[in-house]
């Protein structure tokens, strides 16, 4: 039954907010993972007993859209056909999927520039690597952040109508 409180496009908001979650994640993961894996092809060209070390930017890049999926599910599990879905719980679903969607973007993007950089470096100078770890930690936290405000969103949630 649809009510003021719980119209029947607000699953709408929720299913959107389930799909860019995953789906942003995913472009950040892959844009991360091709950035790194080029430079680590690259790099192996001229050091090959570097390779294995220098997949770490691979990865931490793969690691966000974990991310993305553990949203997406926990979003997606809140859903069904048979019960109420307010427009409520349904816009703080979508701003969990884009809060963890675009953090997860901006975190593969800023993963495969310090990857890429990172391992092109370290097969010059192999003390770059802690710097290298440790610039790839801060940038993989971003993502990390935005799960955590979409996980603090989604206790927000309510289906009452």
């Amino acid at each position: 039954m649809a009510s003021e409180q719980c119209p029947v496009y607000a699953s709408f908001f929720g299913l959107a907010g389930s799909s860019l979650a995953m789906i942003l994640t995913a472009f950040g993961a892959a844009y991360g993972t091709t950035k790194a894996g080029v430079g680590i092809a690259m790099m192996g060209t001229f050091r090959p007993d570097l390779i294995m070390k220098s997949l770490i930017p691979v990865v931490m890049a793969g690691i966000i859209a974990v991310y993305g999926l553990v949203v997406s599910v926990v979003v997606s599990g809140n859903m069904s056909p048979g019960t109420p879905y307010s427009l409520f719980t349904g816009m703080l679903h979508l701003g969990a999927g884009l809060s963890v969607g675009f953090t997860g973007l901006a975190a593969g993007y800023a993963v495969g520039v310090i990857g890429d950089a990172g391992v092109k470096g370290y097969s010059l100078s192999p003390r770059l690597f802690v710097g290298m770890v440790l610039m790839l930690i801060f940038a993989e936290v971003l993502g990390l952040y935005g799960l955590i405000v979409a996980l603090i969103l989604n206790t927000k949630a309510t289906n009452e109508c």
